[in-house]
């Protein structure tokens, strides 16, 4: 159904969408501030997608980078100006989607909406967070020819970029990548401008709604009400002994030791979580972690000496892109654990 978003809408969508970050996707601040920034300057609208024409052409809004680095700063302008630049060479554009569930990516694209008038679809390109371009590109890699369109801007003043390109998805992902850096560690896509039924065939439809479920779950309930809807389990809880994150070709890269026996692998989301060395979830499943508030914590944000609570999330009770089922995709960052000594990968 078309609806306004509302100001109770924002806590439980960015609270949910955090959960479904499994770790990734951003700040919880920062997605309030946005979202409520967004309720400052209009109105933006959620429609399901059975309500517009399959053949409305529909881009995705993303945030790409590092979310630790000290100096990633993005802002609406950044958001609206990366709208703006691919709208300039695409005015059919009728819909904005998020590329995934985050605590500042479930609300991306409601700012947006508000300022432009143009609907947020319920749907996302990926139902949970994931940590590469192409996991948010509806599987467009596989589609014989395809030629990605991506602008993107952010930074300070400082360190402000902004381009518009056009290549092959893995290129200009790249390239995107690359900008992030050089905006001090994000910047604001809006990306691969498709027919809706193609993203509604390959994305999740629904995300924004399941995510604002889970919020308003936590708010009632807290952690196991959580793990009630979402039919996971509480998997683990304990005090982190060691923390180590790096910042690597704009990714965050690191691992968090609990109690001497749980191991959690992140590369920006969590990708393994291995008790005593037996392996309990790996991505795509849903690993995430609590504080002793019973507050989302994501992968950027955890400290030595927190105690925290880890629930783990089958893949079949989310709602998931067609690119968590291609195992290309997952060649990356399996590299990426693999190169760490002693660490086994997904």
């Amino acid at each position: 159904m078309k609806r306004t978003l509302t100001l109770d809408d924002i806590e439980p969508a960015v609270l949910g969408g955090a959960i479904l970050g499994g770790g990734g996707g951003g700040s919880i601040d920062e997605g309030l501030r946005s979202a409520r920034l967004a309720l400052e300057a209009g109105t933006p609208q959620l429609w399901s997608p059975g309500e517009i024409s399959p053949e409305t052409l529909c881009v995705t809004v993303a945030l790409v980078g590092a979310p630790s680095s000290p100096r990633a700063y993005v802002r609406a302008a950044h958001m609206l100006r990366a709208l703006t630049q691919i709208r300039q060479v695409e005015p059919r554009i009728a819909a904005i989607n998020t590329n995934e569930n985050g605590a500042e990516t479930t609300v991306n694209g409601w700012l947006q909406s508000a300022l432009t008038g143009l609907p947020v679809l319920d749907l996302a390109c990926n139902g949970r967070a994931h940590p590469t371009g192409l996991m948010g590109a509806l599987g467009l890699h596989r589609m014989e020819g395809y030629r990605s369109q991506q602008a993107y801007a952010g930074g300070d003043s400082e360190h402000f970029v902004e381009g518009l390109l056009s290549g092959t998805l893995e290129r200009a992902a790249n390239i995107v990548r690359g900008a992030s850096v050089e905006a001090g560690g994000l910047v604001a896509v809006a990306r691969n401008p498709v027919p809706l039924s193609l993203a509604v065939d390959n994305g999740a439809p629904g995300a924004i709604s399941q995510a604002i479920g889970v919020g308003r779950a936590l708010l009632d309930g807290g952690v196991e009400a959580v793990v009630r809807h979402m039919e996971g389990e509480i998997a683990l809880e304990g005090e982190v002994i060691d923390y180590q994150c790096e910042r690597r070709d704009g990714l965050d890269i690191g691992h968090v030791t609990i109690s001497t026996k749980g191991k959690l692998r992140f590369i920006n989301e969590f990708m393994t979580f291995d008790i005593d060395g037996h392996r309990i979830a790996s991505f795509p499943d849903l690993i995430m972690t609590f504080d002793e508030e019973g507050r989302p914590v994501v992968s950027a944000r955890i400290t030595k000496g927190q105690r925290l609570t880890v629930i783990a999330v089958p893949p079949a009770k989310l709602l998931l892109s067609s690119t968590m089922a291609m195992p290309e995709l997952f060649e990356p960052l399996d590299r990426i654990l693999a190169a760490s000594p002693g660490e086994r990968s997904l």
